[in-house]
């Protein structure tokens, strides 16, 4: 059995013959980690693995994965494979194919993982829920994608205040685990969204207004750091770190549990009322009015949409009430509207998010798009008239659904985003109520790419230029909203901005998480693409 020591100087030289070293960190104290969690690093031993020099580090790694984690290792020649890349929310991200799936069954196991893609210098990705919708958020071409599903464990503390999750879960497993304590928790409004990217992101919730986003409602994150080290972040033992993953992404490391505060929660009165395009000015009446009244209640939470479907737009109004109550004087001005649909009824919270999974459909293609303004009626008008004569530019697109979503970031969303230390979105109630712009399309035509692409771009920057003219324009972009042509971390403030890259350099000083993890959104000025299709 080959000893510790010629086992560094095979990997270091094993190394260099496959690619040019990404990462700093010493192959001994990468090997000493893995040997601190258990993994038989004997079994790296290259000279009894006849591998041809051709073959890079990911061949390698796939390798190395299936000898030491052969139960938890997926490679293309196994029909599982094919199965795992099917799972993802768009098209997009399914058409990428790595070299190999690891499926950790704990932290020790992740640790392990980013060790590994270490020592060969493999690029790797990590899927949570998997619905991002642009190509790389979560999965990686020929590199390694870490899948969390298997960390799906949930506990509740004896106080009850506390809700424990592992990233592998997505949010209805945690709020059915919840309701019949008659608890919940701040998460995410569609069923199979998973708890990691949409927390690290900020995290929208329907309870926004009465206890901020998801990300200022995590008490504790499980962090695996590129050492390989295990550690827990919260307010008290790494209050920048801390900081820093309300809203910094997959930046700092990979989180493997969100210990989550909870709040008493029964039903919703919840729903959609579906206005035919003679009501679209009423429409945007009624949710001007709503968000210059939001904090007078703030159990409420709007989310307006105007969508165009077999050649006709339509307003939609999702309507939620964090309680039981019946029409609550709140949504009046929606409800006195004359709708097409009215779909408002009393719904328990796991239900209301299965019915916007409805809408929300696995299998097609995605692309999400966003930017930030001042509330005034006049930015809400122009955006919808925007969206209105670009989007028939792609009438005939195969499977076209585009829409365009609009919601208020009220200065009570924004004041719960100070407790706890504040968070990474330089967002403040100086700014007052915001209109968040969500660009959300779906098709099934690749060939039809590049034009709705295209549409998107041009309603952005049309918006923004109109915005920035009249002084309506806020730099915010919300991370979970964003496409792969827009650079989101700049975007929350020059200080921020090197504040989170200082955070980084501290606790990733080998920037494994910038090089080796390159998909998503960086701690860089650039966007992940520079320019969308002409």
């Amino acid at each position: 059995m080959m000893g510790v020591a010629n086992l560094v100087a095979t990997l270091v030289v094993t190394a260099s013959l496959v690619t040019e070293a990404v990462v700093a960190q010493s192959t001994a104290d990468i090997l000493n980690q893995l040997q601190a969690n258990g993994v038989n690093i004997t079994l790296l031993n290259s000279t009894s693995t006849p591998t041809p020099r051709s073959q890079n580090g990911c061949s390698l790694l796939s390798y190395a994965l299936v000898k030491l984690f052969p139960t938890k290792t997926l490679i293309s020649s196994e029909s599982g494979f094919a199965n795992w890349t099917e799972s993802f929310w768009s098209q997009q991200q399914e058409e990428v194919t790595p070299q190999s799936i690891f499926k950790p069954a704990n932290p020790i196991d992740v640790s392990s993982a980013v060790l590994l893609a270490e020592l060969f210098s493999c690029p790797f990705a990590v899927k949570s829920g998997g619905h991002a919708a642009f190509s790389g958020a979560s999965n990686i071409q020929g590199g390694l994608s870490i899948d969390l599903g298997a960390l799906d464990s949930i506990s509740l503390s004896k106080d009850q205040t506390v809700a424990s999750a592992g990233a592998g879960n997505v949010w209805v497993d945690v709020y059915d685990y919840l309701e019949p304590y008659g608890l919940s928790v701040i998460g995410g409004r569609v069923s199979t969204i998973g708890l990691g990217g949409l927390t690290t992101g900020g995290g929208i919730s329907f309870f926004s207004q009465e206890y901020g986003w998801a990300c200022d409602n995590v008490v504790n994150y499980e962090l695996v750091l590129a050492s390989g080290l295990i550690i827990d972040v919260n307010q008290s033992s790494y209050p920048d770190l801390y900081w820093a993953l309300r809203g910094g992404g997959n930046n700092f490391g990979i989180v493997t549990r969100f210990d989550l505060s909870t709040h008493v929660q029964g039903s919703l009165w919840s729903g959609s009322l579906i206005y035919l395009s003679t009501y679209s000015d009423q429409a945007i009446d009624a949710f001007y009015n709503y968000g210059i009244n939001a904090a007078s209640d703030p159990k409420s939470a709007v989310i307006m949409n105007w969508a165009y479907t077999q050649g006709q737009f339509l307003a939609v109004a999702d309507l939620e009430y964090a309680n039981a109550t019946i029409n609550p004087p709140i949504f009046q001005n929606f409800t006195a509207i004359s709708a097409y649909e009215n779909t408002l009824e009393v719904r328990t919270l796991p239900e209301v998010t299965a019915m916007f999974q409805e809408s929300n459909p696995d299998g097609l293609r995605e692309s999400y798009w966003t930017a930030t303004f001042a509330f005034t009626k006049e930015m809400i008008t122009y955006c919808v008239e925007t969206f209105e004569t670009e989007v028939v530019r792609a009438a005939n697109a195969t499977g076209y659904l585009p829409a365009l979503v609009l919601q208020v970031i009220s200065t009570d969303m924004t004041t719960q985003m100070q407790k706890n230390g504040g968070n990474a979105l330089g967002l403040s109630p100086s700014d007052g109520n915001l209109l968040l712009l969500n660009l959300s399309f779906m098709w099934e035509d690749i060939a039809d790419d590049n034009l709705i692409l295209n549409i998107l771009g041009t309603i952005t920057s049309k918006t923004i230029a109109y915005a920035k003219a009249n002084g309506l324009y806020n730099e915010y972009l919300y991370m979970n909203y964003a496409s792969q042509y827009q650079a989101v971390i700049p975007s929350y403030g020059t200080t921020n901005f090197n504040k989170l890259k200082s955070v980084s350099a501290k606790y990733d000083p080998f920037q494994v998480f910038q090089k080796l993890q390159p998909g998503y959104f960086k701690l860089s000025t650039a966007a992940p693409n520079t320019t969308y299709p002409a």
